[in-house]
């Protein structure tokens, strides 16, 4: 009766008394003390795991591929951990007061900076330094009180509109040599702010000074400029050798001023111009040597104080003179007849459409 309990317990005895051995694959494997050459890999507790390398986004920002927009959150400083792959970084419309020394720090890709409409006073003189791919820099609508020192040498454009500028100092721009574009109106800036030199070494396309104190064209600027806007200042004259250096001007941008006067032979310089703009000024007469230049295509004249426009007064006079036509020529508001015109005169206009006179209304 007690066979079969004794059976079982002498093999149990016996399985406990001889130790287990693996054959087939792994029982190759094992070393005399019965142990196995498998390396098992060691896994390390979760707070020793290094966190995944994801690109970072500052709060509230919205990032997408190089780009990063923080506008209009009320910012009160630079964000930090902005990627640094971005190219663009816009921060328009915030409420930042100062630009730091390392706010830009490991930014070398950027390429187009946005800071409008902030209330920027201070920009450390290192700050945009890290930024050696920038071509792009609009500050413009702050409180700046003076122009950024250090500028990035790869600028391309700069705008500054709309700031308490009031000098522009002669190392302002030093070794900026691939500056294409200056926006420097709405500055209270005058002819005196503006030191020898300060242009210097530039090539520029285009530059405008509007909205400013200015009471004369400045003579000091690049000698390459294609567009040169100087509207809304209080300029009361074009003297003889104010545009002399200015040869490769397109389009010359200077209404809304207090000019009188055009001396002759003021504009002879300007043989590749083709829009000039003089309204809203005290003109008494059309300006003497428009009807020389060669490509001249558009003149705003219009409220002005002209009372009499010449049969030649526009077009050239004579015969082997080829002129570009006319594709606007503004007229009204001035104290002057339509009727009392020669048909003659507007001989070199494309279209009857082309030429706004209308009626003398003050």
């Amino acid at each position: 009766m007690h066979a079969p309990l004794l059976l079982f317990s002498s093999l149990l005895i016996g399985g406990w008394a001889s130790p287990f051995r693996q054959n087939g694959f792994f029982g190759d494997m094992l070393d005399e003390e019965g142990s196995a050459f498998i390396d098992v890999p060691t896994v390390k507790p979760d707070d020793e795991v290094p966190p995944p390398d994801y690109p970072t986004c500052p709060f509230g920002c919205q990032c997408q591929i190089r780009v990063v927009q923080c506008s209009d959150l009320g910012l009160k400083e630079i964000p930090a951990e902005i990627p640094s792959d971005t190219t663009l970084l816009d921060l328009q419309n915030n409420k930042i007061t100062e630009i730091k020394e390392k706010d830009f720090k490991n930014l070398g890709k950027l390429y187009a900076l946005y800071l409008v409409n902030n209330k920027i006073k201070k920009v450390h003189p290192r700050a945009f330094k890290p930024l050696i791919s920038i071509q792009k820099l609009y500050l413009s609508k702050n409180a700046l009180v003076e122009i950024p020192k250090n500028l990035p040498r790869s600028l391309v454009e700069l705008r500054i509109h709309d700031n308490h500028i009031t000098k522009v100092p002669k190392e302002a721009f030093r070794g900026l040599k691939s500056m294409n574009c200056i926006e420097m109106g709405g500055n209270p800036l005058e002819n005196a702010g503006i030191e020898a030199g300060a242009f210097e070494g530039l090539k520029l396309n285009y530059i405008r000074i509007s909205e400013a104190k200015l009471s004369g064209i400045p003579k000091d600027l690049p000698n390459s400029i294609h567009e040169l806007h100087l509207d809304h200042n209080k300029i009361q004259a074009i003297e003889l050798e104010d545009l002399i250096r200015y040869s490769h001007l397109s389009r010359l941008g200077l209404g809304f001023n207090n000019i009188r006067v055009v001396e002759n032979g003021s504009l002879a310089f300007l043989q590749n111009l083709r829009e000039i703009h003089l309204e809203h000024n005290e003109l008494t007469r059309v300006p003497a040597g428009l009807n020389d230049m060669k490509y001249l295509q558009v003149a705003y004249l219009h409220s002005n104080n002209i009372s009499q426009v010449g049969v030649n007064d526009f077009c050239s006079i004579g015969f082997g003179f080829k002129k570009a036509s006319y594709h606007g020529i503004s007229l009204f508001d001035n104290p002057v007849n339509y009727w009392d015109v020669q048909p003659s005169t507007f001989r070199c206009v494309t279209d009857r459409m082309a030429i706004q006179f209308g009626n003398y209304r003050k």
